[in-house]
């Protein structure tokens, strides 16, 4: 007889759904203050946190398909919170960068971030956020020396 699979014991499932629950949940709040979909605050996120970046770097540094990064950078763009500007050596490249009023508005939605973080980690208790960060990051230490080798 084979040997039972616990997929609540298997890590990939455990971390997809804790990360999906998080996610969720702050998505409830961006969405309500902000009107924002996930894809365009991860796209707000990254050219705040960044800067300039063109819609592939986004879509690499977010892990986001690039029709996803498409419709968010263009809705970023009608509430004029990026900017778009030609690569000089390459017209089908474009930069993008948040212009003043997206930069108030990342500062808004990352304080809103820093709070629920906080909240978060008080719901937790006192140094769960760090375990965590230190579990994740040994994790990623793990897969990309695996992947190098």
């Amino acid at each position: 007889m084979p040997e039972m699979f616990d997929l609540e014991s298997f890590l990939p499932y455990r971390l997809n759904r804790a990360a999906e629950m998080i996610s969720l949940s702050f998505a409830r709040e961006y969405k309500q203050r902000f009107q924002m979909t996930r894809p365009e605050w991860r796209a707000l996120a990254a050219l705040g946190s960044i800067g300039r970046m063109t819609a592939t770097e986004i879509g690499a540094h977010s892990h986001m398909h690039k029709t996803k990064v498409s419709r968010a950078v263009r809705a970023l763009e009608q509430r004029r919170w990026l900017n778009r500007t030609e690569d000089d050596d390459d017209r089908r490249v474009e930069h993008l960068e948040l212009t003043p009023l997206g930069q108030k508005s990342y500062q808004e939605v990352a304080a809103l971030a820093r709070a629920y973080q906080a909240a978060l980690e008080e719901a937790l208790g006192k140094g769960a956020i760090e375990r965590i960060k230190a579990g994740l990051a040994d994790v990623e230490k793990a897969l990309l020396a695996k992947r190098r080798a």
